[in-house]
């Protein structure tokens, strides 16, 4: 696969995803009016609304782990083949994630009381942070990826309580331990 191949082919996934959730009836940017770099503060209505957040390096962490499952399953494909696999899984999961029913799971099983799902923007660049830990991944040590992840994991634990890992946890079976601690 030519790397316009997969340039165009990525836009094109992302650019219908896109649609899909516009046609959901998501915002395509933040109803605050504005578009900011970074929003830090998990607990308001403008986490998830602009373009990079706490959850960002969650999204990272998506392309380190698809480049490594698309190895382990596709290797024998070109590296632009897996890239364009890990951008449709990232945008199809972008999609399903702003459903009613998994924004209603959020709200039901985390501390995500006030969660309404991601603006479109923040879906884009959700799906642009997996494509930088994706090729982060291609290109970077194994060892080198596994320390990022776990970095920032930990990190990003420390300073809100939750990361991907306590993510899907709560996604998939909900703890009432892990969610009192979050709770402060």
């Amino acid at each position: 696969m030519t790397r316009r191949a997969t340039l165009l082919a990525s836009v094109v996934i992302v650019a219908f995803a896109a649609s899909i959730e516009l046609g959901m009836g998501r915002v395509p940017y933040c109803t605050c009016g504005y578009v900011k770099a970074w929003h830090g503060v998990v607990m308001s209505s403008e986490n998830s609304q602009h373009l990079s957040d706490w959850y960002t390096p969650s999204h990272v962490i998506h392309g380190i782990a698809f480049y490594a499952l698309f190895w382990l399953i596709a290797r024998r494909q070109p590296v632009g083949a897996r890239f364009v696999m890990a951008v449709a899984l990232e945008a199809a999961w972008e999609v399903v994630e702003n459903t009613p029913m998994v924004i209603n799971r959020y709200r039901e099983a985390t501390i995500a009381l006030d969660y309404y799902g991601d603006s479109v923007l923040n879906s884009i660049a959700d799906i642009v942070a997996m494509m930088a830990g994706f090729w982060l991944a291609s290109a970077a040590p194994v060892a080198v990826s596994i320390g990022l992840t776990i970095a920032m994991e930990l990190f990003v634990g420390f300073m809100i309580r939750d990361n991907l890992t306590l993510n899907v946890i709560m996604l998939l079976y909900p703890l009432d331990a892990i969610k009192r601690w979050q709770g402060g």
